[in-house]
């Protein structure tokens, strides 16, 4: 099951998911969109870029037993990610709903939105 997760509940599922490896925040968004925004790492996950075109044959650069969640502008492109992920046999998978955009009204206001 793909977890749909906001932003700012995302400390939640970090939690229920820990048990099962370090969480992994997937940005899937284009390298001209992370020049525009961009998440800072953090403490209780893990950020890796990889655009949404190239995950298919990136793929072996992710494990799939560790949690993802998967995030984009405002979680189109992240849902369709999750859902392969799902599909490639990973076990933990989140959308982040509403994307960086709603990451810099739920979370962090010095992210920039566009």
């Amino acid at each position: 099951m793909i977890d749909h997760v906001h932003p700012g509940d995302l400390e939640a599922w970090i939690r229920k998911v820990q048990a099962h490896g370090r969480p992994l925040v997937l940005d899937v968004r284009e390298p001209q969109e992370l020049q525009q925004a961009s998440l800072r790492p953090a403490d209780d996950y893990d950020l890796v870029h990889i655009p949404m075109a190239a995950i298919p044959p990136r793929l072996n650069e992710l494990d799939p037993s560790r949690p993802v969640a998967c995030l984009c502008h405002h979680g189109g492109r992240s849902a369709r990610v999750a859902e392969f992920l799902q599909h490639q046999g990973f076990g933990h998978v989140a959308n982040i709903s509403g994307g960086i955009n709603a990451w810099s009204v739920q979370r962090d206001p010095s992210v920039p939105r566009y």
